[in-house]
């Protein structure tokens, strides 16, 4: 009895237990199965962590990537800590066999790209911490597993777009963590598949404007946190989401928000609008669950303008928060201390005037009245116009205005000085309206103008003139028009513009001096026109472009010789153009910069051995899926890869392929590349064909490997082999 005692003692002491002795670097606590590997420096997780281990904390170590199957040692881990451990990358599977973890924090890395099969075998992981990494990119289906998540921590990374379904398969996430990250494009589908969902935080972000139609996915979420982005303007009804309670909304740049803005919202309780840039607000309609309004911070004019507002306030019983800046009379008056007969406007209103809307003395400027048809908020800086059936554009808006809307109006033309007096104007859309016709000058007296939409109008054809006035204008979008050809030097007065969308017209080619007077243009979408050559000359003007997007367009082979003037590319996108061959030194010019390469759905039935000449560690996506080639030449040299498809390729799986084999075998990369022929290959996958092993040069390779499973296999039986170990496993289970 006493040498059992004894043994069982020795099976439970700190660094060593039956299972598997402790690694010398770790501190094994055996009775509560803990084991601690800190500041270790270790390059690996050690392959003798005792099997029966619930609790693993390897922070502060320096893996660098996650391989497949690092865990498959320790089945019953419920919890796995690896914060700053310096990872780079998760591999595909890397987790796998980890059936009962709970809690998984990769805090504190540097992991980029999270791939769709980096989570597989977690599916019981209920909480899982991303946070402060240097995540760019989550592929859609990352999460697909994770049917038992309920906590996902994303903040402090570096997320600028989320796509689609990409948290597709989170059954039963309640928290959705994206604070502190650059995001200011959300896809309408992004939130899809999320019914648990209760608690989103979108705080400290770059979002614009709010992202309704991704929030309306959101049917069952009670609180929003959207705080700290530079939001300006909440329109109708833009905020649908039918079990919302809380709304946070502080810190951000909202100037205007609209009656109804919240009436799709029917269960809204708090809503915080602190240290924003209200001068007011109108009365709130569809908000009768209301307890609570923040205005603190806020530049209140607490003028008759706020009348409606202040009587809607008494009537519904919500304590509203918030302190009057002016005028001097009431300056620093809480809102609710305010009777009525107190707020007054400064003068008179003159006769004339949209009684609603009366002149305000704002900041010295006498903001003027609003033209009849509109909709203004002279102290929120915003006019709408939208579908009025305007036929001409209307005069005396207020001149304050800096965002002004006439979407929608049968305007047919813009005449010479149609928005003088509007120095402020900052955003202007005219997007359809009919355009035919930018006459000269009818842009002047904007001097602050930054973006400028005519999207979807009649222009064929634009004078240089036509832009005389605008010379901060950054974006212009002149998509789905009619033009048939770049309106050559009519950009010559933009010196700042920053992107141009001319997607979608009839343009059939790109010649010199098209794009003349564009020196500092980042961004040139001609997408879906029909431009069947481009000069050798054409983008010279434009030597800082960084993303040139001419998807399906009618090329038939890439346009290496512009592209010498392209020293800055990062981004080319020549997918569904009908390019059957891929020369030799095709991205020669572009190799330096190049980072993003999209060569898919185009028919191609051959690429030359040099066609990727020049390109190497600098792609980090290429797309080739959907094409005719049988093989594709040697990528080796493609090193830092974090996307490559190769779907729908018709490979040829023989021995001229076992190049591309043996290096699509070490990506850590689901690239989807399927053999289509021999018929003993067809439907395999290129990574796991059989079809390779009578290649020459096959046998040596498989032999060294078998070699070194072999030299593994021995010492593993003989761990597994000491009576302690044996007993201790049988005891425990």
């Amino acid at each position: 009895m006493g040498l059992l005692l004894l043994a069982l003692a020795l099976a439970l002491a700190p660094g060593g237990t039956a299972a598997a002795p402790c690694p010398a670097v770790c501190v094994c606590d055996n009775l509560r199965a803990h084991v601690l590997c800190l500041n270790r420096n270790l390059t690996a997780v050690p392959d003798t962590i005792p099997e029966l281990t619930k609790q693993l904390n390897l922070r502060g170590n320096s893996f660098k990537a996650l391989t497949a199957g690092a865990f498959l040692s320790t089945p019953y881990l419920t919890h796995l800590d690896l914060r700053n451990c310096q990872l780079e990358r998760v591999e595909e599977g890397a987790f796998r066999g980890l059936g009962r973890l709970l809690h998984l924090n990769l805090a504190s890395n540097s992991i980029t790209v999270l791939y769709q099969e980096a989570l597989d075998g977690l599916s019981s992981l209920q909480q899982l911490v991303l946070r402060q990494n240097n995540l760019e990119e989550m592929q859609p289906g990352a999460f697909s597993r994770l049917e038992s998540l309920t906590l996902l921590d994303l903040r402090e990374n570096a997320l600028v777009y989320l796509p689609d379904m990409v948290f597709q398969g989170l059954q039963s996430l309640k928290w959705l963590r994206l604070s502190h990250n650059a995001l200011h494009v959300l896809g309408n589908e992004a939130f899809t598949a999320l019914p648990a969902l209760r608690r989103l935080s979108l705080d400290h972000n770059e979002l614009q404007a709010l992202p309704s139609e991704a929030l309306a996915q959101l049917s069952e979420v009670t609180r929003l946190e959207l705080g700290h982005n530079p939001i300006t303007y909440l329109a109708e009804e833009a905020v649908a989401m039918a079990s919302l309670q809380h709304l946070s909304l502080e810190h951000a740049a909202l100037q205007d928000v609209t009656p109804d803005a919240f009436s799709r919202s029917p269960l809204l309780r708090t809503l915080d609008l602190a240290h924003n840039q209200l001068r007011g607000l109108p009365a709130l309609v569809g908000v009768g669950g209301l307890v609570r309004i923040s205005l603190d911070g806020n530049p209140l004019l607490c003028s008759c303008l706020l009348l409606p507002f202040h009587r809607w306030m008494g009537r519904a019983r919500v304590q509203a928060e918030g302190t009057c800046v002016a005028p001097p009379a009431l300056q620093g008056r809480p809102l609710d201390s305010l009777r009525p007969s107190e707020m007054k406007c400064g003068q008179p209103q003159a006769p004339g005037l949209n009684p609603t809307v009366p002149s305000v003395q704002t900041g010295g400027t006498t903001t003027g009245p609003c033209p009849t048809g509109c909709t203004c908020s002279p102290e929120f800086h915003h006019t709408n116009c939208e579908n009025r059936g305007l036929r001409k554009i209307p005069r005396g808006f207020p001149t304050d205005t800096q965002l002004l809307d006439l979407r929608r109006n049968a305007l047919g033309m813009v005449p010479a000085g149609a928005f003088l007096g509007l120095k402020s104007l900052v955003s202007l859309h005219l997007q359809s309206c009919g355009i035919t016709e930018l006459r000269p000058g009818a842009l002047r007296g904007l001097p602050n103008l930054v973006y400028l939409y005519l999207s979807d109008n009649h222009l064929s054809s634009l004078v240089p003139s036509a832009f005389e006035g605008v010379p901060r204008l950054a974006y212009l979008h002149l998509d789905h028009n009619a033009f048939t050809q770049v309106p050559s030097g009519a950009f010559q007065l933009l010196p700042n513009l920053f992107s141009l969308h001319l997607q979608h017209n009839a343009i059939r080619e790109l010649a010199k001096g098209d794009l003349a007077g564009l020196a500092g243009l980042r961004c040139l979408s001609l997408a879906g026109n029909a431009i069947r050559s481009i000069g050798p000359a054409a983008m010279a003007a434009t030597k800082m472009l960084e993303k040139l997007h001419l998807e399906r367009n009618s090329l038939e082979e890439v346009p290496t010789a512009s592209l010498r003037h392209l020293p800055a590319l990062s981004e080319l996108k020549l997918s569904r153009n009908p390019i059957k061959h891929i020369r030799d030194g095709a991205f020669l010019p572009v190799a330096g910069s190049l980072q993003h390469l999209y060569l898919d759905n185009m028919g191609l039935e051959q690429i030359s051995p040099r066609a990727f000449a020049g390109l190497g560690p600098k792609i980090k996506s290429l797309h080739l899926e959907n094409n005719k080639m049988s093989n594709i030449p040697d990528m080796k040299n493609f090193t830092g890869l974090e996307i490559l498809n190769l779907r729908d390729v018709p490979f040829h799986c023989d021995c001229r392929l076992l190049p591309l084999y043996r290096w699509i075998e070490k990506l850590n990369l689901r690239i989807g590349a399927t053999c289509a022929s021999p018929v003993e290959a067809q439907g395999q996958k290129v990574k796991f064909s059989t079809t390779f092993q009578n290649c020459p040069g096959w046998r040596a390779r498989g032999a060294s490997a078998d070699k070194a499973k072999a030299a593994r296999k021995p010492s593993k039986k003989k761990r597994s082999e000491k009576p302690p170990s044996r007993g201790f496993r049988k005891s425990k289970a």
